[in-house]
C-alpha cells in the first residue's frame, strides 16, 4: 500500500524523531484517510476521522481517561463509512519498540461518535497479537510483527457487526522498560454499513480506563528478571478477542 506524507506531518515527523508514534493513517477498502497530525492544532490542519492526540509521548497510567483515545482525544466530527467484514490496515510512523502486544479495540457509539467519550463497558477487541513465539525478551511480539510490516497492521471488522456508528482503536502495549509500561492509544471514528444483527455478549466488554491495572502482572513485569528468563508465554490483559 502506497501512501504519501502530507508537508505538515512531514515537519512533525523531522521534530520527533528520538520519541516514540502512533497511528498516522488509515485504509479501508483502498480509500486512505490521514490521521490527526500531533504537535500541530486542529484549527491548523483539515479535519480528519481520527481523534485528536498531541504527542508521541506515552499513557503511562492506566486509570487516565487519556487511556481511552490518547490526549487530548477530542471528538471528531467526520467518520468513514465501513462495510462490516472488510479490512482495516492503520499505518504508524516507523515504530521503535519490538516487545508488547499490538491490540485492536471497537466500541459502538450509542448515538453519533462525535458526542460520545467512550466510556462504560463498551470496548470489545477485534484482534490482538501478543508474544507470538520465542522467549519474553527475544522472541517475536506483535509490536515486532508490525515493524516487519512496515509498521502497518491490518485486522478485519467482525461481518455479523450491526450498521452504526463506532469507535476503532489501535492500541500498543510497550513492555521494554522494566515495571514501566507504555500504551499508546489513537482513535477513529466509523459508520459501520451491512446487515450484521450479532454483537458482543458481556463477557467480551470492558472500560477503558479499566481493563487494565498496574497490580496486572502482565502489566506491571519485568521481563528481564531472573524469575522471566525463558518464559514463553504471556496471556494479553481484557477479554477475549470478538470475531462475531
Amino acid at each position: 500500500m502506497k501512501f504519501s506524507i502530507s508537508a505538515a506531518l512531514a515537519a512533525s515527523l523531522a521534530t520527533t524523531v528520538s520519541a516514540h508514534g502512533g497511528v498516522l493513517s488509515y485504509s479501508f477498502a483502498g480509500k486512505t484517510y490521514n490521521g490527526f497530525i500531533p504537535y500541530n492544532s486542529a484549527a491548523n490542519q483539515p479535519a480528519t476521522i481520527q481523534r485528536e492526540w498531541d504527542s508521541y509521548n506515552p499513557i503511562q497510567d492506566p486509570t487516565q481517561t487519556t487511556m481511552r483515545c490518547n490526549a487530548n482525544g477530542a471528538n471528531s466530527q467526520l467518520t468513514a463509512t465501513v462495510a462490516a467484514g472488510s479490512k482495516v490496515e492503520a499505518f504508524w510512523n516507523p515504530w521503535p519498540h519490538t516487545i508488547g502486544p499490538v491490540v485492536v479495540w471497537m466500541a459502538k457509539c450509542p448515538g453519533a461518535c462525535s458526542s460520545f467519550d467512550g466510556s462504560g463497558n463498551v470496548w470489545f477487541k477485534i484482534d490482538q497479537a501478543g508474544l507470538e513465539s520465542g522467549t519474553l525478551t527475544t522472541g517475536l511480539w506483535g509490536q515486532g510483527q508490525l515493524i516487519n510490516q512496515n509498521s502497518t497492521w491490518t485486522s478485519t471488522i467482525p461481518a455479523s457487526l450491526p450498521a452504526g456508528q463506532y469507535l476503532l482503536r489501535h492500541e500498543l502495549l510497550a513492555i521494554h522498560t522494566s515495571n514501566a509500561p507504555q500504551w499508546y492509544p489513537e482513535c477513529a471514528q466509523l459508520t459501520i454499513t451491512g446487515s450484521g444483527t450479532k454483537a458482543p455478549t458481556s463477557a467480551y466488554l470492558a472500560a477503558i480506563p479499566g481493563v487494565y491495572q498496574m497490580s496486572n502482572p502482565e502489566v506491571d513485569i519485568d521481563i528481564y528478571s531472573n524469575t522471566n528468563q525463558g518464559v514463553t508465554t504471556y496471556t494479553i490483559p481484557g477479554p477475549a478477542v470478538w470475531t462475531g
